[in-house]
């Protein structure tokens, strides 16, 4: 599976973080698009020879470290290998991502119009299992309050990123497990980063999920609301602004008050974030 072809101006990268998907990892492999120059498998502790299967890709191995630190090892390896301008995205080694949907997930940071690209599974409603649409439902509404924007799908891992944040990425604070995709987008919205969402579709061919609902959420819900808070506090100190002013004062208000005053300091907030993506691609020009 060696690659050689650049795709407009960058090259593309693949980074499939798998354990034990021996069963699904051949498959995946085997459709990956023609135009992707470079693919890595991030085999994180299997014990099932996923690793093994891993034919015509670069073979990253980590001993069981979560699927967060598998996708942060295929970005830093992509980053070791190349100079130059590149996209990385991510597809799970289980086979429930379209390859043909990869294409979309570049063109907004071909054109110059994001530098992180989301999937948004919006069939997922007649596939997933009725437990999991609620998880990601509720956790949709905590990551859009953590991230100051709107966010309909956050556990779709199907993304693309831009060398450009990678190369400026703080690669020593990251979370490891499951809720990654979560705090990626609440660590972008932070820094600026522009954030795109497009439609892809979901496969469920009787995979299972290693998310235990039961613990899983209740996890990263709890970081959802340390990130929000901790965000604005970082926000307010690095970007004042009347925005972050009026966040604070209805945030107190609040709760002493009225929660639906809790409204306007998400609308605040997001005004808040809206003007550091505005400055921040301003200053890039």
């Amino acid at each position: 599976m060696s690659r050689s072809t650049m795709y407009g101006d960058m090259k593309v990268g693949v980074v499939i973080p798998a354990r034990n998907e021996a069963e699904h990892l051949p498959g995946v492999l085997a459709t990956i698009p023609k135009f992707v120059d470079k693919v890595v498998v991030v085999d994180d502790g299997s014990t099932d020879g996923t690793g093994n299967l891993a034919q015509g890709a670069e073979l990253v191995r980590l001993e069981g470290l979560g699927v967060g630190a598998a996708i942060d090892a295929g970005h830093q390896h992509l980053l070791n290998i190349w100079n130059y301008d590149f996209i990385s995205v991510v597809m799970a080694g289980d086979g429930q991502m379209d390859p043909n949907d990869m294409e979309s997930l570049l063109k907004p940071i071909l054109e110059k119009k994001a530098h992180h690209v989301k999937g948004e599974r919006l069939d997922r409603a007649g596939k997933m299992p009725f437990y999991r649409r609620f998880g990601t439902f509720l956790l949709a509404i905590l990551t859009t309050l953590a991230c100051g924007q709107t966010i309909r799908d956050p556990q779709c891992g199907y993304t693309a990123t831009s060398s450009e944040v990678l190369k400026r990425w703080n690669w020593n604070v990251s979370w490891k497990g499951y809720g990654y995709p979560n705090w990626w987008l609440m660590a972008l919205s932070e820094k600026g980063w522009r954030i795109s969402h497009v439609p892809v579709r979901a496969i469920y061919e009787g995979q299972k999920s290693g998310i235990r609902i039961s613990s899983f959420l209740p996890k990263v819900a709890v970081m959802l609301l340390i990130g929000l808070h901790s965000r604005i506090i970082r926000n307010t100190l690095n970007n004042p602004s009347l925005p972050i002013v009026i966040t604070w004062v209805t945030y107190i208000a609040g709760w002493v008050y009225n929660p639906l005053l809790f409204v306007v300091t998400h609308l605040s907030d997001r005004i808040h974030v809206s003007q550091i993506m505005r400055d921040v691609n301003e200053n890039a020009r």
